[in-house]
């Protein structure tokens, strides 16, 4: 009987002031050291750039999705972060399997999201609170997502060295907000979004 597989699902970037919303999707085998995993959020820096290429080399399959600053203030970040999520789902499913997602269904069985909503994909999807901290395939998302997202926040900082993105990355620290309001609004910034001081 072929073994059911779970594709983890998680995002990074909900809260900040500026930048992408990044998810990925990630299928994990049996075989996989699910010990090495943790929530993105409990590990340090260092321990998720050396997970995320463990991650994309041992995995099943993964993908990432993203939306952008743009899309985030024209449908909200609750939207941008599932459509993101579907990206990321597809992204994984034309890479690794080249299949429809009724093909995924047969081979892996089920989606798990971490949080409280579920993208609309064509295969079962669960929403699970905390699902980053208990989920294997779940955890491996949210490493990939994290680092994935930190290092584009680290390219937009080369291209907008003033507002400091490599230290921040975009979150609304107290020096995120001075910056905005010394140099104004940058040209990544999520304008639906309170970024006052």
């Amino acid at each position: 009987m072929r073994q059911m597989l779970v594709c983890g699902i998680d995002e990074a970037g909900r809260g900040p002031l500026a930048g992408p919303v990044c998810a990925a999707a990630v299928v994990l085998g049996a075989e996989f050291p699910a010990e090495m995993l943790n929530d993105s959020k409990k590990l340090s820096e260092t321990a998720r750039e050396r997970a995320a290429p463990f991650i994309r080399e041992k995995a099943r399959a993964w993908g990432l999705g993203w939306a952008s600053h743009t899309e985030i203030d024209e449908i909200n970040i609750l939207q941008a972060t599932l459509l993101a999520m579907r990206r990321a789902f597809d992204s994984m499913l034309k890479k690794f399997w080249n299949c429809a997602a009724n093909e995924f269904n047969a081979e892996a069985g089920s989606v798990i999201i971490d949080g409280l909503y579920t993208p609309e994909l064509p295969v079962r999807c669960e929403a699970l609170v905390r699902a980053d901290a208990k989920v294997p395939a779940v955890m491996a998302a949210s490493i990939l997502a994290k680092t994935a997202r930190d290092n584009e926040m680290r390219r937009l900082a080369l291209i907008y060295p003033q507002y400091k993105y490599e230290k921040h990355k975009g979150y609304p620290t107290k020096e995120h907000r001075e910056l905005i309001a010394r140099f104004g609004p940058s040209p990544i910034q999520r304008r639906t979004f309170n970024f006052s001081v």
